[in-house]
């Protein structure tokens, strides 16, 4: 699991808690399709999670049983959840991005009413039903160096809207996409795959 510093720069930064939208037409088959939560954004970085791409067959009870995490069948929820592929970089390592009903010292707020944890703490939490209201794992993230996503943004590579818990936590993947498209009011067929370079 990573240790992300919650008094970082990142806090409360830019497009942090905002979501990025993928065009048609991205040039990079990782992110096709793809529905990116910004975790952390300023002046040196940008991170984020995808939150549309779960890892095929993997569960988080079965991540749970290779950490030797031993869940309380009572209480235990979101067993039966898939893990996500947050993104290309770093892919070994591990995020809970939840509801910030559940902080511990290492959580990073991220927009209103989310936080990112990345510590087993968390996992041993969630395994035993003491976990925050709604959470999804994902391994790896999205990463840009300074000026990187600002650029991407002015050549109309992504879009962007306002989080919220079905586009994050909601299970119908498929259509995550579309479903954010929606809520800025764009039918997906009418938007080109040519991306807006001027």
């Amino acid at each position: 699991m990573a240790h992300i510093d919650p008094h970082g720069p990142t806090h409360g930064a830019y497009l942090s808690g905002q979501l990025l939208i993928a065009m048609p037409g991205i040039g990079d088959p990782r992110f096709e399709r793809a529905v990116v939560l910004v975790c952390a954004h300023d002046d040196e970085h940008a991170m984020g999670l995808t939150v549309n791409r779960p890892v095929d067959g993997l569960m988080l009870a079965d991540l749970l049983e290779r950490l030797e995490i031993e869940p309380d069948s009572e209480s235990a929820s979101g067993l039966d959840d898939p893990i996500l592929i947050g993104g290309p970089v770093e892919r070994e390592r591990g995020f809970v991005l939840h509801t910030s009903d559940y902080r511990n010292e290492s959580s990073l707020p991220v927009g209103e009413g989310l936080a990112l944890t990345a510590t087993r703490e968390v996992l041993e939490v969630l395994a035993h039903g003491q976990g925050p209201r709604r959470s999804v794992m994902a391994l790896g993230y999205a990463g840009w160096g300074a000026g990187q996503l600002e650029q991407e943004l002015r050549d109309n590579v992504w879009l962007t809207c306002a989080a919220d818990e079905v586009l994050l936590f909601g299970d119908d993947h498929d259509h995550k996409w579309s479903n954010a498209l929606a809520k800025l009011g764009i039918d997906p067929g009418l938007l080109s795959a040519a991306a807006g370079r001027a």
